[in-house]
């Protein structure tokens, strides 16, 4: 299931001209926000509803610049979170979690993009001021017992990629002209549930002179939204309502065996 708008070489028509009718109402619509903001941005969507089945999902980002043209640098960033990094040694000839690291306020995902690649826009002490970039992510190393935290970034970090959750491979910002921008934004299946926040900066020679958040919000709705709620809500009754299950289909299996 993918939500939003896609790239617009794949578009029906119908979708072109909903792109180009959301961009121009945007320009001419909020004109005059711009010209305080110096950029405005929007979601073609708010919502992503993970229901069963949901396979991803793609949201379009549009907006406008006032001014002369400039780069583009979108950031997205999901729910914070709580994660502690274990290292693994080997004693006596057994692999055990020896070392670990508690880091607070992580990003659940992060995901980025920008008209140019990020070294050719900017320096990188303002990629660290604003937390763009990978190696920029803002978190806290809460405690930890040994160990170099720096490893223990890197392991998180690696791991992220892995999942998906942190796209190594930055973003595409189109500029339509001087005054119109898009980007598709692409969120995998395994995306956690919870606020995100879509940040834009406007940058001209270096220096960001702009910026603007939008929300976002990813949520379970259906079936498996009541049964996720009811799990973490009674866990006690889920537990024992699952294994009742499994016997059930253990005793039914056994019986249609029998039969046959």
């Amino acid at each position: 299931m993918r939500v939003g708008l896609q790239g617009s070489a794949s578009y029906p028509l119908g979708r072109q001209l909903g792109s180009c009718l959301l961009l121009a109402a945007l320009l001419l619509g909020f004109g005059r926000q711009a010209l305080a903001q110096a950029v405005v941005a929007d979601l073609s969507d708010h919502l992503i509803a993970v229901t069963t089945g949901f396979d991803g999902a793609e949201l379009l980002l549009f907006g406008a610049i006032e001014g002369d043209a400039a780069d583009i640098i979108v950031v997205v960033r999901g729910p914070s979170e709580e994660i502690v990094v274990r290292r693994k040694e080997r004693i006596g000839g057994i692999w055990i979690n020896n070392h670990k690291l508690v880091f607070d306020g992580v990003p659940a995902f992060y995901w980025q993009a920008s008209t140019r690649p990020l070294e050719a826009i900017t320096s990188d002490r303002i990629l660290a001021r604003h937390g763009i970039g990978l190696e920029h992510i803002r978190m806290t190393s809460q405690k930890g017992e040994n160990g170099d935290p720096a490893t223990f970034r890197e392991a998180l970090i690696r791991n992220k990629m892995r999942l998906g959750l942190y796209p190594e491979a930055n973003g595409q910002v189109t500029l339509l002209g001087n005054k119109l921008f898009r980007s598709d934004i692409f969120f995998p299946s395994n995306v956690p549930t919870g606020s995100y926040a879509v940040t834009v900066y406007l940058l001209r020679k270096g220096k960001v002179i702009s910026a603007q958040t939008t929300p976002l919000t990813v949520s379970k709705i259906g079936l498996g939204a009541w049964v996720y709620a009811f799990a973490h809500r009674h866990s006690i009754f889920y537990g024992i309502g699952a294994i009742a299950m499994a016997l059930f289909a253990g005793w039914f299996a056994g019986a249609v065996a029998k039969r046959a």
